[in-house]
């Protein structure tokens, strides 16, 4: 019995439709950046513990802003914590969608390879019967095992 996963149909409209919502994501957080690679990894991370920190240390300098010279930005670090709470539902659901479409393309991927195998070992079998060996051959290159590099020979002293 051949593996069905998923059965999937996505429409001219439904995927109009999603690249329209995408358009529209793209355009409504057009203000997200793109880091460089060197430049990410030489980032302090804020990770969960550091987060707690960093809520009470800013909640405690907003309240004794007399303590706080104007040239430290503590009104751009407030700003960002507060988009940084109203992004990251968004974020959460974005990644949900993205895992689910991860796995829709594995299980897509995956559902064609199984019968194509399938289809693959009935071609073998009554294939030479109806004139189909040469086309069978022609396939059979994804099962060709390609030599490896021969060892060399090593001498006994």
């Amino acid at each position: 019995m051949s593996q069905n996963l998923i059965s999937l149909t996505l429409s001219d409209d439904k995927l109009a439709a999603a690249d329209q919502a995408m358009s529209a994501l793209e355009e409504a957080l057009a203000g997200l950046i793109a880091l460089d690679v060197d430049v990410r990894r030489g980032l302090m991370r804020m990770g969960p513990k550091s987060e707690q920190f960093c809520r009470q240390t800013l909640g405690l300098l907003a309240q004794n802003r007399q303590v706080v010279p104007s040239s430290i930005g503590l009104d751009e670090a407030l700003m960002d914590l507060e988009t940084l709470d109203r992004l990251r539902p968004r974020l959460l659901r974005l990644r949900k969608l993205l895992e689910r479409a991860d796995d829709s393309d594995v299980a897509l991927g995956s559902d064609v390879m199984s019968l194509a195998l399938e289809g693959y070992a009935l071609l073998r079998v009554a294939g030479r019967s109806q004139g189909l060996e040469a086309l069978r051959r022609e396939l059979s290159g994804r099962f060709s095992k390609t030599s490896a590099a021969p060892r060399p020979v090593q001498e006994e002293s």
